[in-house]
């Protein structure tokens, strides 16, 4: 096995604490609240990471999650049901899941956008927070979205 498929299978094994259905509970600013429900289930020979989500109010979506050594060491390609597609760097280390956009993709950048989630010690929770930066700089809050795992 060569270096580059060492380093594949190893940072593919991390993802593995996302496989299963997880309630999804997103908190907005203004006291608006949600829930919904992700499934994160492996694909083509355990190569991709795809989650499929579903939240009442807000748009379906479908997400791909790949090794990318050019990233940080991922890449989660983002497809909606409004028709949205975008690309995030992604990190799952130390406990800590970030998807990163802050250049233009299949669509213009806008503004960037970042989530940062904490698993629990036990790993049947994450914390976490989408922020966006109009500037590319100063982020603001946008929603805390949540997981538990239920199986």
């Amino acid at each position: 096995m060569e270096q580059d498929d060492t380093a594949r299978d190893t940072a593919l094994a991390r993802l593995e604490a996302f496989v299963g259905e997880w309630v999804m509970e997103a908190d907005f600013p203004g006291g608006h609240s949600g829930t919904g429900r992700a499934v994160f289930e492996w694909a083509l020979e355990r190569r991709f990471l795809i989650c499929h989500t579903e939240v009442p109010g807000a748009p379906d979506a479908i997400e791909i999650m790949g090794y990318d050594p050019g990233q940080m060491p991922y890449c989660q390609h983002y497809f909606d049901s409004r028709g949205v597609a975008r690309v995030y760097a992604m990190d799952l280390s130390g406990g800590v899941w970030t998807l990163l956009r802050d250049s233009a993709d299949f669509t213009p950048l806008e503004f960037a956008q970042r989530y940062t989630g904490t698993f629990s010690p036990d790993g049947q929770r994450i914390d976490g927070r989408w922020e966006s930066a109009q500037d590319g700089v100063t982020w603001e809050l946008d929603f805390h979205l949540n997981y538990t795992k239920v199986s």
